[in-house]
């Protein structure tokens, strides 16, 4: 008994043939065609989605310049009106300065000009005094005969007079 382990029986063979060119029809057909599909929407979305994302990051950028630049002239403004502010605040301390120094010259004028008035009223008081107390010593003078001594006398007492007074 002697088989042959291997043997090709043609008929076999061609219906084994037949079955995998069916079999490869089938599974290219339900199989591989699906997929590819699936694949090929799966690649249009991402290609949507790296589209918006290219899309997106250009208008980010597009936002980050029109910031910077709406930055920028913020900055800008804030400067000049920083430097108004002080022109401004320096315009007006130099104002104040020279109120205050008019103020104070009109005050030292008004209290020189007292000074004065007190002084001439003082001076005419004085003179006045004065006048008094010469009528009152020619006064008497006429009512005693004044020698030497009594001269002296009426001077010492006049200059003491006007020692108390001023």
């Amino acid at each position: 008994m002697h088989q042959d382990l291997v043997t090709i029986i043609p008929w076999n063979f061609v219906a084994t043939i037949c079955n995998l060119f069916i079999q490869m029809y089938l599974i290219k057909r339900f199989l591989f065609k699906p997929i590819n599909n699936m694949l090929q929407k799966r690649k249009e979305l991402a290609d949507a989605e790296i589209q918006e994302a290219v899309k997106a990051k250009e208008e980010a950028l597009a936002m980050k310049n029109e910031y910077e630049h709406s930055i920028s002239e913020a900055r800008e403004k804030a400067g000049e009106i920083v430097a108004s502010a002080q022109k401004t605040a320096s315009l007006q301390s130099e104002e104040i300065l020279r109120d205050a120094a008019r103020q104070a010259n009109a005050m030292k004028a008004k209290a020189e000009s007292d000074i004065a008035q007190e002084k001439r009223k003082a001076v005419n008081e004085i003179k006045n005094e004065i006048g008094d107390l010469a009528v009152e010593i020619a006064g008497k003078v006429i009512e005693r005969e004044i020698n030497e001594e009594d001269h002296t006398k009426l001077i010492d007492e006049f200059i003491a007079n006007v020692g108390d007074v001023s």
